[in-house]
């Protein structure tokens, strides 16, 4: 792993060396590696943080230019691209369903159910979630173990435009139908995001249980249950209303349980 980061991170900085063998070779180790879950490009600590590997999201920004477009033919459709798609579903124990699709150097557990959605490359993906229909995990984003992501949700990546951070979905959370969670926000284990959360690293997340207003940004507490909401915000033209997410409640011990998810909602009156 040592000479893997050092031939990445020398790379990195001279991109001429993107043209020799020996780099690409190991561009493409990092990728394999990254496909079959041995490697990731942010993983949980002891103390309930995170570290981001960067050598490994260099590697994964890497990969584009060392990568020649081709033509991709699964069945009657073709496509055009850079990077392949992800093979051997069954043998991982993931379901797929048409017309899912994860690209090359994402990992999914096994357990996982992917139904018409996309996984990016870089990205890991926990066993018992399910990427809901039309939803997107983006490139680097890590969703953790009996996630749901509901229909159309967007999990931000890392490589457009380039960031330091990846979007994190801890454990056991529920994020609502057409949620976006972008620019490396970290959503606490067992949080639930009722429908149209729409979360930025400037987005303000107020918790409003209390007496008095708690604001956080780019992270949302474990066991929140957060809805959309709006501030007023003064401007030169006048007091407009501005978008932000509005911490409502905990998730109470009945709603525990994968299955119930959809009640830590109901029991606040938030649209699933």
């Amino acid at each position: 792993m040592n000479n893997l980061q050092h031939t990445i991170e020398t790379a990195w900085e001279n991109r001429e060396l993107l043209k020799n063998t020996d780099t690409q070779s190991a561009i493409r180790e990092v990728l394999e590696l990254l496909d079959k879950g041995k490697l990731r490009v942010a993983e949980p600590t002891e103390d309930g943080d995170w570290k981001v590997n960067q050598w490994v999201k260099k590697a994964v920004v890497l990969y584009f230019p060392i990568q020649k477009m081709e033509t991709l033919e699964v069945g009657m459709f073709e496509f055009h691209d850079k990077i392949p798609l992800k093979r051997n579903f069954a043998a991982q124990g993931v379901r797929v369903v048409p017309h899912a699709i994860a690209r090359h150097g994402a990992y999914l557990e096994k357990g996982v159910v992917m139904m018409p959605s996309y996984v990016n490359l870089g990205a890991w993906v926990g066993s018992g979630t399910m990427v809901d229909t039309w939803a997107t995990v983006g490139s680097c984003a890590q969703i953790g173990r009996n996630v749901h992501l509901s229909g159309g949700v967007g999990i931000g990546g890392v490589l457009e435009p380039l960031q330091a951070t990846p979007t994190i979905i801890e454990d056991n959370c529920f994020i609502g139908s057409r949620c976006i969670v972008v620019e490396g926000v970290r959503v606490g284990k067992e949080a639930v995001l009722g429908a149209n959360v729409v979360l930025t690293k400037s987005t303000r997340i107020i918790d409003v249980t209390g007496t008095e207003a708690v604001t956080y940004k780019g992270n949302v507490p474990p066991r929140s249950v957060v809805i959309p909401g709006t501030y007023t915000k003064e401007f030169p033209a006048g007091n407009y209303q501005v978008a932000c997410a509005l911490i409502i409640g905990q998730r109470k011990p009945s709603t525990d349980k994968k299955v119930s998810l959809n009640e830590a909602l109901r029991d606040f009156n938030v649209a699933v």
